[in-house]
């Protein structure tokens, strides 16, 4: 705990990512967790470890702001599911992580903390929503984070920063409370500096809870166990672009050598690609669903309060019909089963996680990519975003950096639930290319 603390003193005033912080509470429990190993108490597989939760995960006696002057100054009374898990399993909470407002868009920014900086270029962003957790990840602040992604947010932030961030099958990890339960568009999940200990602390998020209807029944424990699976043979779909997406020649000069490493690891590698037209439709019109029912019972005098892009959103689900909403649900039934079809042919998809590298901080979103302009906030992630509408597990594993020095992470498909199959060959993955053992140019620690 004291490394830890020592490393955040040194580089968060740098780097932003840690916005709560209480160190005195992190080594008054370390203290205490010290003193059950002395009795004799078997720890938890997470004993020990500091994390910071994400600002939008609820922890009681410890303030929550979402990234919004709304909640600036909100301290919940009761812990998140996900919180209560971490602790039991023996991680200590030393605050939270920075986030966009309401984690809408994959750049880290809020009125409440202000900007988040890329550890590799403070000149760049981190990516987001999970931003705040990947950079404390790669600057070395803590060994374990969690996050959650809608449309991409604990993928993002894990390419731009090289670190790993796994998106798993909805209800693999429980969410409560969760105001649409049913909904499986956002899910929690974790964050860490290996596949190896994403796997870790997969294994005391996951496991089933009768507060979450959509809760899976496998243990968590399985997680844990070695990542040895054999990637020889492997059906390997290989896709450049996600059908037809635009992608910087930066990304793609830094992807391109990773199909070679998987052919080498033994996979049997072919160009092939999901039919996932319209799944970007889908995903704008769930997400603007959502957004409209997280403001439905907010005053009318706080959404002026807001970011612009969050106001677009629930505006624009505030419009929508019961019409448009249940098609888009019935065409999400549609890439369902394209992507099962699919499935039967290969055993993993593989493509970019992010289109573009870490762009300018400065940089809300990105306009424009390799010509093609971007007309909303989200519209340069559906790399990502696609696929959280068919509710497939997606890893982001370090892979490679440009020429100027920064991340990019290749993302890896599985099967519905095959989340261990995801770890198995991003852990392969991992190994062999190497990139994950780089670390930014901050300093020791």
């Amino acid at each position: 705990m004291q490394a830890h603390l020592e490393r955040i003193e040194a580089v968060n005033p740098r780097l932003n990512a840690i916005v709560t912080y209480l160190p005195e509470r992190g080594m008054e429990a370390a203290r205490a967790a010290d003193e059950t190993r002395a009795r004799g108490e078997e720890p938890g597989p997470l004993h020990g470890l500091p994390i910071a939760h994400k600002d939008l995960v609820d922890t009681a006696g410890i303030r929550t702001t979402q990234g919004s002057k709304l909640f600036a100054n909100r301290v919940p009374e009761v812990d998140a599911l996900l919180v209560e898990r971490l602790r039991a399993a023996g991680a200590i909470c030393i605050g939270k992580t920075n986030t966009p407002e309401f984690g809408a868009g994959s750049q880290t920014f809020n009125e409440v903390f202000g900007e988040t900086r890329n550890p590799w270029d403070p000149e760049k962003t981190c990516g987001g929503s999970s931003g705040g957790a990947a950079v404390a990840l790669a600057a070395g602040m803590l060994p374990i984070a969690d996050g959650s992604d809608m449309g991409g947010s604990l993928r993002n932030p894990a390419s731009f920063c090289n670190v790993v961030g796994l998106r798993p099958s909805p209800g693999r990890v429980p969410v409560h409370p969760a105001p649409l339960a049913w909904s499986g568009l956002a899910v929690q999940g974790p964050m860490a500096r290996s596949v190896d200990d994403v796997a870790l602390l997969l294994s005391a998020m996951a496991g089933p809870d009768p507060r979450s209807p959509i809760a899976l029944d496998e243990p968590g424990a399985r997680f844990g166990e070695p990542l040895e699976g054999d990637p020889r043979g492997l059906r390997v779909a290989w896709s450049a672009d996600g059908g037809g997406l635009p992608v910087d020649p930066l990304v793609r000069e830094a992807l391109a050598p990773a199909r070679t490493l998987l052919e080498e690891l033994g996979c049997r590698v072919e160009d092939a690609e999901p039919a996932l037209d319209g799944a970007a439709e889908v995903f704008d019109v769930l997400r603007a669903w959502q957004f409209a029912q997280g403001f439905a019972g907010a005053p009318e005098a706080a959404l002026p309060v807001v970011k612009d892009t969050v106001r677009w959103n629930v505006e624009r689900g505030r419009a929508l019909s019961g019409l448009e909403v249940s098609r888009a649900e019935a065409e999400r039934t549609r890439l369902y089963h394209e992507m099962r079809r699919f499935f039967e042919a290969h055993d993993f998809l593989v493509l970019p996680v992010s289109q573009v590298p870490p762009f300018d901080i400065e940089e809300r979103w990105v306009r424009e990519i390799d010509g093609t302009r971007m007309e909303t906030y989200i519209d340069w992630m559906k790399s990502c975003s696609i696929l959280s509408t068919t509710g497939h597990p997606a890893i982001s594993v370090p892979c490679a950096f440009t020429e100027g020095g920064l991340p990019v992470g290749l993302q890896i498909v599985g099967r519905h639930r095959d989340d261990r199959g995801c770890l198995e060959l991003a852990h392969a993955f991992e190994q062999a290319a190497g990139a994950s053992r780089r670390r930014p140019p901050l300093g020791a620690g």
